[in-house]
């Protein structure tokens, strides 16, 4: 897998779990009557798990959770772009209640030493993200 994968994946896990970046108020917010996309691809659940099983070393039996809690997150958030479509605040804060959520299962399933390195690794996607939208 690429290291630019991986990121879009961690970055986008990350996003869950802070929220997001501001956004311009004087741009006029576009309006579509299309189901909105996904806020999570389907893949993104196993991608990030199988970076994360190299990483952080997990075992058969972390590996099985971690990807339930990715899937189980994914899932959640879809439903909540889908309820929440025309509402961003909403949207953002139970964005916010399901990452908050995620993240204490995963403590749960990952071992202090894991957790750490996992916070640290996204940490670092959020600085790389702050450092390319500065750029543009």
């Amino acid at each position: 897998m690429s290291a630019a994968r991986f990121l879009l994946a961690l970055a986008v896990t990350t996003t869950l779990a802070t929220g997001c970046a501001r956004r311009n108020k004087n741009i006029p917010e576009a309006r579509s009557v299309a189901t909105p996309a996904p806020v999570v691809a389907s893949s993104a659940a196993r991608d990030l798990t199988d970076v994360l099983t190299e990483e952080l070393k997990l075992t058969d039996e972390q590996r099985r959770k971690v990807r339930g809690v990715f899937t189980e997150t994914a899932e959640k958030a879809n439903a909540a772009q889908r309820q929440y479509s025309t509402n961003r605040p909403a949207l953002m804060a139970e964005l916010k209640r399901i990452n908050a959520a995620s993240d204490k299962e995963l403590q749960q399933v990952l071992t202090p030493p894991q957790y750490q390195q996992l916070k640290v690794k996204q940490r670092q996607v959020q600085e790389q993200m702050r450092a390319r939208k500065a750029g543009q």
